[in-house]
């Protein structure tokens, strides 16, 4: 066993977010709370798992789907449980280690507990840190989870060409601030919505996108999208769902591509709206396609390869809002659905 040099074995106090119950409509903050328990910093003996103090945790619109109480459940989700704490993607710091790919001193990304410290059994789906040269935080996001499903959007299921009329929605968030980027680099025109002001201002002004607009100053997102896109959208990376798909869908282009990961605007309301367009996939030849990043995993090694490089270079811009304190936690996870985060939203638990 791969002992940590200086804390392996003492004992101390561990903050954790509990889920105080099962989650009906919008998440609220009452629905999450702290608690503070000990923790040996030590793997249990025998134990091929690792110990690890987290600095940065990652809110993500997926983590409203493990607070509920529900028949069908996604494949690979550890779901959450009353009196339990939460989990999600973060980064960390080993502190001891009972496996062998594994030291104290190592840092880490992946998914990991909402709270100071966790013991991680199956340690296998971890991935090293290596370049420390770019902001830590950067592992939930640019580097992360959503950097995998932004490059896979663009470079793999949407496969964007130079030329090319892009619209991506959700796109100051996670994922979409990096994926109209990309689409950039390329060579494309790219348009992008958001919900307000201050985040059309971001995507013009700081990431360069070529426009953007506000969602909810459009009375007709069908109007809207003819104004930006008069010749049709080739491609459109959906985050937000209901009116804004069926709008998307009368401006596409003959033989137009949708990528899906995403529809936030119907995870928090008791039925899905229903689309009245769906006709135009026939009329048009679309080819629509779902996808998560945990299909596109093996891809990591490219995307550092690709990105680190425009990080480093500042080709690309990456927009976080960075919340201090695992008890602040709740209050940022629940903003998510309400549009409170201005860029990625992170949880700082502590610096080093």
């Amino acid at each position: 066993m791969i002992m940590a040099k200086n804390n392996a074995g003492e004992e101390v106090q561990n903050k954790q977010v509990i889920l105080r119950d099962y989650v009906n409509g919008y998440p609220r903050e009452s629905d999450l709370y702290t608690r503070t328990n000990s923790i040996k910093l030590q793997v249990p003996q025998g134990s091929n798992g690792v110990l690890v103090k987290n600095l940065y945790l990652s809110c993500d619109p997926v983590m409203h789907f493990l607070m509920r109480k529900t028949e069908f459940r996604m494949s690979g989700y550890n779901y959450y449980v009353p009196g339990s704490p939460i989990n999600g993607y973060g980064v960390a710091k080993v502190v001891d280690s009972g496996h062998p790919n594994f030291s104290a001193g190592n840092l880490v990304w992946g998914a990991t507990g909402w709270e100071e410290y966790s013991h991680i059994q199956n340690p296998e789906k971890l991935f090293k840190i290596h370049h420390t040269d770019v902001p830590l935080s950067y592992y939930t996001g640019i580097l992360g989870m959503p950097g995998i499903t932004a490059y896979a959007g663009i470079f793999e299921v949407g496969s964007v060409k130079k030329g090319e009329c892009v619209f991506i929605s959700a796109a100051s968030g996670a994922v979409g601030q990096l994926a109209g980027q990309f689409a950039k680099l390329l060579g494309c025109y790219v348009v992008g919505s958001a919900g307000s002001q201050e985040k059309v201002d971001l995507l013009k002004n700081k990431l360069g996108f070529d426009n953007a607009f506000n969602y909810k100053e459009e009375p007709d997102l069908d109007a809207a999208l003819k104004r930006y896109f008069p010749e049709g959208i080739d491609f459109y990376l959906e985050q937000v769902g209901g009116k804004m798909f069926d709008a998307v869908l009368l401006n596409m282009k003959v033989h137009g591509r949708v990528a899906i990961c995403g529809m936030i605007s119907q995870y928090n309301i008791p039925e899905p709206e229903a689309l009245k367009n769906l006709m135009h996939i026939a009329f048009k030849r679309l080819n629509i396609k779902g996808f998560t990043h945990r299909d596109h995993h093996h891809l990591y090694p490219k995307i550092l390869e690709t990105v680190v490089p425009l990080i480093r270079e500042k080709k690309v811009v990456y927009v976080e809002d960075i919340v201090e304190r695992l008890e602040n936690g709740p209050a940022a996870l629940v903003g998510l659905f309400t549009g409170r985060n201005f860029g990625k939203q992170v949880v700082a638990v502590a610096h080093n």
